[in-house]
């Protein structure tokens, strides 16, 4: 109380309940901390009143990215500019020079947004764009992700081994690889313990804008387990290789574009965790980060499905318990099962720019 009325005192106190509060919100789309955070900061101070100034960022960089470097690259993926330097000198220098000097027109976006894929700053009113809609994808027989929904229902299926978990990167490394929200998936579609689905190479640009939709109908064998779900560019085998090349070839890359996973016994809420019943299909649904994301022409849009994600998540049993207690005899494999098809089967959402 003492530390209010100090400040009640004081000029600047007046001076800021008589202005609109500014803020600017960044974050990076392959931040490994924390992706959400600066949307849902965003969001909820939109939600706040309409007289704040409110501006979001979003570049293609990691944690922190924004501050330091160029942000040209991350990892494998070259983003063709400096972004972090256009970053601090065309959009943070001239808030701070209007907010803090009155000085500039203040007129800014209310998001600067970096669409990857085909490396451009937008400029958008709002966020998402409204000039967007949801597309439904499905997974399909065959390893097909089509916007049509597949008549018969049938499923897929793999085993989930605690003992072998689908590793996170295809390196060794004692430290969380920082790159890795951008890192190649080609190892990870060749294993038995992930399934794979993926449209036909693209006629046309897609433009995905803001979070993603999943709707899982599965089963386990277990009493628990985990479900990822990752968002994936398929590069043409054709696509140019860098000057100088690199030991990573970018024919057929698959860039991992936002991957999410999910503990499954908290399917219905995170308050009450529920078992599975062995073998009986459930739903899991859930959002993803948004992304910002363009699959160009010739490029396919992936799907992987897998029930482990090495050692971003602990391993799970697959049995229902309290899981750092869990002993060594907890760990089981699982047969997991992806149902597709007829009128409730799995698949994705995508908000698709007009």
């Amino acid at each position: 109380s003492t530390y209010d009325e100090f400040w009640k005192s004081r000029s600047i106190w007046r001076h800021y309940k008589a202005t609109k509060p500014s803020v600017l919100t960044v974050g990076g789309w392959f931040d490994t901390e924390d992706p959400i955070g600066p949307l849902r900061t965003f969001k909820e101070i939109e939600k706040a009143g309409p007289q704040n100034k409110n501006m979001l960022v979003m570049g293609p960089w990691n944690h922190g990215g924004f501050a330091r470097g160029d942000g040209d690259r991350l990892g494998n993926v070259s983003f063709g500019a400096k972004t972090g330097v256009f970053y601090r000198e065309k959009i943070e220098f001239p808030f701070f020079m209007h907010f803090l000097k009155s000085k500039g027109d203040g007129n800014m976006a209310k998001a600067w947004i970096f669409e990857t894929g085909v490396n451009q700053w937008r400029r958008y009113e709002a966020w998402p764009p409204p000039k967007s809609a949801n597309k439904t994808f499905h997974l399909a027989p065959e390893g097909k992700l089509s916007p049509q929904a597949p008549t018969a229902a049938t499923n897929e299926e793999y085993i989930s081994d605690p003992a072998k978990p689908v590793p996170y990167i295809n390196t060794v490394t004692v430290t969380v690889n920082n790159t890795y929200m951008t890192e190649d998936q080609r190892f990870a579609a060749a294993r038995p313990d992930v399934l794979v689905f993926k449209t036909e190479p693209l006629e046309a640009d897609v433009t995905v804008m803001g979070p993603i939709g999943v709707d899982l109908k599965v089963s386990t064998s277990g009493t628990d387990s985990d479900f990822v779900l990752k968002l994936i560019d398929v590069y043409p085998g054709d696509y140019p290789e860098p000057v100088p090349p690199t030991a990573v070839k970018m024919g057929g890359y698959q860039q991992l574009v936002r991957g999410e996973p999910f503990r499954g016994k908290y399917r219905q809420s995170i308050e009450k965790p529920v078992a599975f019943v062995p073998n009986q299909p459930d739903h899991i649904k859930f959002e993803m980060p948004d992304v910002a994301h363009t699959f160009r022409r010739g490029h396919r849009i992936m799907v992987q499905v897998q029930s482990s994600w090495f050692p971003l998540t602990d391993r799970n049993p697959q049995k229902f318990l309290d899981i750092p207690k869990a002993r060594n005899s907890d760990f089981v494999k699982a047969t997991q099962r992806v149902y597709l098809g007829g009128a409730d089967g799995s698949k994705i959402e995508l908000r698709i720019l007009d």
